[in-house]
């Protein structure tokens, strides 16, 4: 499978994936989402959710021909954590 080509500026992949995933996918999840990841298409607004990151992008792909995914972890303003806890 050759990689996906970005047709949006990060700023403006940035931008519409938060949109839609505070005005079509946040709306959708209930507690028992929370830590697990959504993968959303910016231009359809598809979306899949999973514990695993690789397997919601993948479902994601199958469905969405040629995706431009923005990558969110439900319930936490970061996607991955670097480094300990104070």
């Amino acid at each position: 499978m050759a990689p996906t080509k970005r047709r949006y500026s990060k700023e403006e992949m940035a931008r519409r994936g938060d949109a839609i995933y505070k005005a079509n996918v946040l709306p959708r999840l209930g507690p028992e989402e929370t830590g697990k990841f959504a993968a959303i298409d910016i231009e359809t607004g598809n979306f899949e959710i999973d514990v695993d990151e690789l397997t919601a992008c993948d479902r994601l792909s199958a469905r969405v021909p040629d995706p431009q995914i923005w990558l969110v972890k439900v319930g936490s303003q970061y996607l991955h954590r670097f480094g300990g806890r104070a």
